[in-house]
């Protein structure tokens, strides 16, 4: 995908904005989860900032498929791969500077028919990254989830950093939103206790280029994968559910921009709340953008463990703005760029 001109355009977009990359300078960064979307896009600017501004930046990726991160990214001088899974022990001898902790996985049909490698992963995992961080002296940025938020109490409009909700730990799909809870923890407890340095990002909704296509149940997800292959689009539910979308450039422009941010142990939202849309909506809005001929089709079915049960309530990004975040893509754009890299 690293070559991939869409991709290329995106990073362009995303070393325009005003950030200040030479922090990262000759610095040495782990990457977990590197096979994932945002981590992949992640590692791309990285490697882009390498090519086009000489940064020098030496990039480790953790990953459990060598052989698929070589197939995104070929073989480079300034990459590292450590092939094992998160919830093993990792062993790195020499300094790391920073670590961005994505090894998880969000999509409904892992949770249920996973959900204990959710929760190690989630838990043990973040344990093994910080004991690295903590060795290292590492900053240690990690991606949580809006779904830590629970259901938030009916007079919230928007839900800042501080807010909690309820969540139902008797529930399967708990196994995600509750782990996350865990790791974020987990994270504060070290920074108390052994003195490092955090951020974390709370993010929703993140698509683009290089997306999982495999009928995972994430909606985003399901929906563009229809467009592609040329068939209906099938929601499995009325699609009056309410989403919001955040393009993948405006995602990583918010990881980098927290990245070097000089505000220590701090915690964001990452969230694209500028074009609320329906599940049905957004359904016809693929297959318009897409220009194929092909319908939208309703086949509710009735197991919902998949899928958050409360109402969508809007996160609130004015603590991310004041880093000097805005989203610059919007829906119809990023849908665009999204089928045309796949058309590629």
């Amino acid at each position: 995908m690293y070559d991939n001109y869409i991709v290329k355009e995106d990073l362009d977009m995303i070393i325009s904005q005003k950030i200040d990359f030479e922090k990262l300078r000759n610095k040495t960064i782990l990457i977990t989860g590197a096979n994932g979307l945002i981590a992949s896009y992640y590692t791309y600017t990285l490697m882009y900032l390498n090519d086009t501004k000489k940064l020098n930046i030496k990039i480790i990726l953790l990953v459990r498929n060598k052989e698929k991160t070589l197939k995104n990214i070929g073989k480079r001088n300034d990459i590292l791969i450590l092939e094992q899974d998160v919830c093993d022990k990792i062993e790195y001898k020499e300094k790391i500077d920073y670590i961005i902790h994505m090894a998880s996985s969000s999509n409904p049909k892992t949770i249920i028919d996973k959900p204990v490698d959710i929760i190690k992963a989630n838990v043990i995992g973040t344990f093994n990254v910080l004991n690295v961080a903590k060795d290292n002296n590492a900053e240690i940025l990690f991606t949580s989830t809006r779904e830590i938020y629970g259901k938030v109490d009916e007079n919230i409009k928007e839900i800042e950093e501080e807010d909690y909700g309820a969540l139902k730990c008797d529930e399967l799909r708990a196994c995600y939103p509750e782990s996350k809870r865990m790791a974020e923890n987990l994270i504060i407890s070290y920074a108390y206790q052994y003195n490092i340095k955090y951020k974390i990002a709370r993010i929703a909704h993140t698509y683009g280029p290089g997306m999982s296509i495999n009928s995972d149940g994430r909606i985003m997800s399901d929906v563009l994968e229809d467009a592609i292959k040329n068939r209906n689009i099938v929601l499995k539910s009325d699609g009056q559910a309410i989403r919001a979308f955040c393009y993948i450039v405006d995602t990583i422009t918010a990881l980098f921009l927290i990245t070097v941010s000089s505000l220590d142990n701090q915690i964001y939202n990452i969230s694209n709340e500028t074009e609320e849309i329906s599940v049905r909506d957004l359904a016809y809005k693929v297959k318009e953008i897409s220009n194929k001929n092909i319908d939208v089709k309703f086949e509710i079915e009735n197991d919902d463990r998949k899928y958050v049960k409360f109402k969508r309530v809007k996160l609130k990004t004015d603590k991310l703005e004041k880093l000097g975040w805005k989203p610059i893509v919007n829906l119809e754009k990023g849908v665009k760029r999204t089928l045309k890299s796949f058309e590629l």
